[in-house]
Parts: C-alpha cells; sequence; structure tokens
C-alpha cells in the first residue's frame, strides 16, 4: 500500500484498522520531498522535525482509541505566504527571507486543530506576484509533468507538491487566479471561495479586497474537507461572513436538473485548439449526466484583466509601503547621514524583485492625487458592474463551466520577460476575483501530454453548487487523483 496514492478516506481507514500509522505516512512523504525536491523544487521550508513530532503525537491518540476524522493526520503543504510561529514566513522575498513569524495564520491554526501534519512551507511567485512561480526570489519551480514547464502561480510550490506526492493536500491563495492556474497546470481540483468566506488573518497581502485563501487536493472529496476546515467566521478578519456551512451531502446529489452555463465559442478566442477540444468534451459530459447546457455572456469579462491590474498594483503598492528595512525583514545598515527615502529606496531597491516593483510604481502611480479617480476608483465602479452581470447569470443557469487557462503549462522562460503576456494566463480566472464568487479548477483531460483544467464558477457563498457540478463531473469521467509520473 503506497500512503502517497491514498485520499483522505481510505488514509483514515488506515488509520482505524491499523494498516498505517500517522508517523509512516508522514516520513513517506518526507523521503518523497527528500528524493524528488532537488528537482521540483516545491518547499521553501520543509519542517521534517516538527511534522514527525505532531505524527508520534497522533499516533497516541489513536493508540488511546480516538477516531481519526476532519484531517487527522493528513500531511499538508501550506504556501509560505501563511504565517505560522517560530518558522521563516517570505513571501517568497529577499526582504523577508529572515522573518520569523510571531503568531499562526487563522486558516493554518484550523489545520492544526483538525489534526492534519504540516510538513512545510511552498515556494511562490514573490508576494503572489505572478502565473509561472518563476518570479520567486529563491528558486524555480517545476511542473512535476514536465519539469521543463512551469507549475503555474502564484502557489506553484503548493501545487507542485501534491502533484508530485510530496503533499496530500496544500493551502494557497488566489487573488486572480493563483490556486485555479496552478490546479490547472498540475492536474489538480483548486478552489477559490467566496471572498469573506475564509480567513485572511495571518496571510501576507498582496490586494487585500481580493486575495483569498483555497485548498489543493487529487480529488474533489479531499478539497472539499480541507474547505470545510479553513472556512468560517474568524474575530480577527472582519471581512469574514458568518455563512451557512456546507454540507458534505452536495458531493453526491448529481448534475441531474442543474443549468450550465458556457460561454459561446466567439469568448473562446485565444485558447489553443487541445484546450478548446477538452473543454468541448467536457461539456458533452455535463449534458450526458444530466445538465441542460445554457450559452451565457457576462459583457464586462474582458475588461477583467485590466480590473484587476489596477486593483492589485494599487492595493500592493499600499500594503508594500510597510517594507522599510526598519521594523521588520530586511534591514541594511545606514549610511552617513542618509535621509530615511534614501534609506528605504536602497532597502527596496535591493531586496524587492522586479514584479513587485514594477507593480509598486504602477499602482502609485494609480492612487496618486489626480489619477485616483480615473484609475482605482473607477476600477470599483467597473467591479460593481461586473458582479451584477455575474448576478444576473446566476438568475439564468445555477454554475458557469469554461477552460480555467487558455493553455496547457507552458515552458519555463516563455513568458518571464513579457509581463503582459504574463498577466495574460489569468484571462478566464480573474473574473471570479472581480466578481466575488467562488470558483473551482478541476481536471478534465489532457493535451500534448499535459493536464487541462476546467472551471466551475458559482454565486456569492455558494460553494455548495460548485462542489455539487465538481464532484459530479469527477464522477461521470472519471478523472480524478491524478499524480505525476
Amino acid at each position: 500500500m503506497d500512503p502517497k496514492r491514498l485520499t483522505i478516506t481510505e488514509l483514515h481507514a488506515a488509520y482505524e484498522n491499523g494498516s498505517l500509522t500517522v508517523e509512516a505516512v508522514t516520513s513517506a512523504y518526507l523521503d518523497s520531498i527528500t528524493h524528488q525536491d532537488g528537482k521540483i523544487k516545491a518547499y521553501l521550508s520543509v519542517l521534517a522535525t516538527a511534522a514527525i513530532e505532531q505524527a508520534e503525537a497522533l499516533d497516541r491518540r489513536l493508540a488511546a482509541g480516538e477516531k481519526p476524522a476532519g484531517l487527522f493526520g493528513v500531511p499538508v503543504a501550506i504556501k509560505d505566504n501563511l504565517c505560522l510561529v517560530g518558522t521563516r514566513t517570505t513571501a517568497g522575498s529577499k526582504i523577508l527571507e529572515n522573518y520569523i513569524a510571531p503568531y499562526t495564520a487563522t486558516v493554518v491554526q484550523r489545520l492544526i486543530d483538525a489534526g492534519a501534519v504540516i510538513l512545510g512551507k511552498t515556494n511562490l511567485d514573490e508576494f503572489a506576484m505572478g502565473s509561472s512561480t518563476e518570479n520567486s526570489a529563491f528558486q524555480k519551480t517545476t511542473n512535476p509533468w514536465d519539469t521543463t514547464r512551469v507549475p503555474g502561480g502564484s502557489s506553484g510550490g503548493s501545487a507542485a507538491a501534491v502533484a508530485a506526492g510530496e503533499a496530500l493536500v496544500a493551502l494557497g491563495s488566489d487573488t486572480g487566479g493563483s490556486i485555479r492556474q496552478p490546479a490547472s497546470f498540475c492536474g489538480l481540483v483548486g478552489l477559490k471561495p467566496t471572498y469573506g468566506r475564509v480567513s485572511r488573518a495571518g496571510v501576507v497581502a498582496l490586494a487585500s479586497s481580493l486575495d483569498q485563501v483555497g485548498p489543493f487536493a487529487r480529488n474533489v472529496a479531499d478539497a472539499f474537507r480541507l474547505f470545510q476546515t479553513i472556512a468560517g467566521q474568524d474575530g480577527a478578519d472582519a471581512t469574514t461572513v458568518d455563512a451557512p456551512r456546507v454540507d458534505a451531502a452536495s458531493l453526491t446529489k448529481g448534475l441531474q436538473g442543474m443549468r450550465v452555463g458556457v460561454l459561446p465559442d466567439a469568448d473562446m478566442k485565444g485558447v489553443d485548439p487541445g484546450v478548446a477540444e477538452r473543454v468541448a468534451d467536457a461539456v458533452r459530459t455535463l449534458e450526458k449526466a444530466g445538465a441542460t447546457i445554457v450559452p451565457v455572456t457576462i459583457p464586462h469579462a474582458q475588461l477583467c484583466l485590466a480590473i484587476y491590474a489596477l486593483i492589485v498594483t494599487s492595493e500592493s503598492s499600499s500594503n508594500l509601503a510597510r517594507y522599510d528595512g526598519l521594523r521588520y525583514g530586511t534591514t541594511l545598515e545606514p549610511k552617513p547621514q542618509e535621509t530615511f527615502a534614501a534609506y528605504t529606496t536602497r532597502v527596496r531597491g535591493t531586496a524587492l524583485g522586479a514584479e513587485p516593483q514594477r507593480r509598486t510604481l504602477l499602482g502609485t502611480y494609480a492612487l496618486s492625487k489626480g489619477y485616483a479617480d480615473q484609475f482605482y476608483h473607477r476600477a470599483h465602479q467597473l467591479q460593481a458592474a461586473v458582479a451584477w452581470e455575474f448576478d444576473n447569470a446566476f438568475k439564468i443557469v445555477d454554475v458557469l463551466f469554461g477552460p480555467t487557462s487558455p493553455s496547457v503549462a507552458f515552458p519555463l522562460g516563455e513568458k518571464a520577460n513579457d509581463p503582459l503576456t504574463m498577466y495574460l494566463s489569468d484571462i478566464f480566472t480573474a473574473p471570479a476575483n472581480i466578481a466575488n464568487v467562488p470558483a473551482l479548477s478541476l481536471p478534465i483531460g489532457f493535451s500534448q501530454k499535459l493536464p487541462v483544467g476546467g472551471q466551475f464558477v458559482g454565486p456569492r457563498f455558494r460553494e455548495d453548487v460548485v462542489f455539487r457540478a465538481a464532484a459530479a463531473f469527477e464522477t461521470e469521467s472519471g478523472i480524478t487523483n491524478l499524480v505525476a509520473p
């Protein structure tokens, strides 16, 4: 029995019947990291000693008669923009290279309280700014399906860890597609919850009005279990909402009677032929499973990347202003008679990468006097229009379906020096962030021997509908539990 091939339900059954121990499973995943991660480079920090200690404590609870539930004994990787007390939290940036978190993010604490074993912190684009995990200040993560290609971003380390069998499940964050696009590239299930469903307390911020934490898994049921664990209102995050808990019965209701909205062919321009073919196949699968297919158009969806760019650059420039080289993170020795402005410029110029610098400059301009109304505030007005159009669409259909990304995973370096082309990787994912609705990517087939992802998008706080559609498609198609060769 290979513990790295088991689902959470199967893992718990093995714990209960005594055929596996938590320590044995944790060791198997740590061995996988040891033997593979030199090539994959999914992790920035591996917490081997702490993980084994957690596992041994859980085994003592098993021996005392406790029945495994929740995330008991589940090896989890967490993106390195999530704080874990006493460990480095770098957000993929040199400016936080030696920052030790003084507290634990709410979502991480909820994992620990549910019995999860934290294996380590995963690589990401610096401050979650990117779509390929090539912008990390420390290393470039590769795609386990083809190590000459990117895993997606910015949560590429988390996606690669799960796809390579270096973690059973993982957490990432999604501001414009940073969970769903890597899930698509790596053959995984990845969910961006509704904004406000999951706490952001203890998350290194990119754009505070869009960031959301969500799960990666190899099947819908495991992603659902991870989502259930981290979701819920949090007094440490005033933007969280006391929304109804999503029932696991959603996973077994099937597609019969559901109305699924799909994009007309005119809105699929620029999609690789192989991806378009798999999406068409998936639509036929949905129809075969009992769904009614309805063509739907979101008129302002084509503006979402521009809206996203203005909001993200503006809010990230504000969030990055705290890294001044004095309070935490990287510091430099002041020069004689150096002004504060000159000092902070030197720190940021030395320790921030090209993408954070680019976005900070753009965002500062967009927020400057005389331009905020023209750019940032207008972007929010258009955001409201997009949300209204999604609301209208969900009066006609229960859920929307389409491609997650216009392509399969692209080669390393292909878009690294072309920011505009890189931003287009989020063309199908950014609208869900702009509309503040839940969206889930799952594997729907292969093109060029690489995974292709399809995306279900639902109404605000209706993760139940998204999971229902995804679970039904997974059952009908049989595409599940993919592990890279």
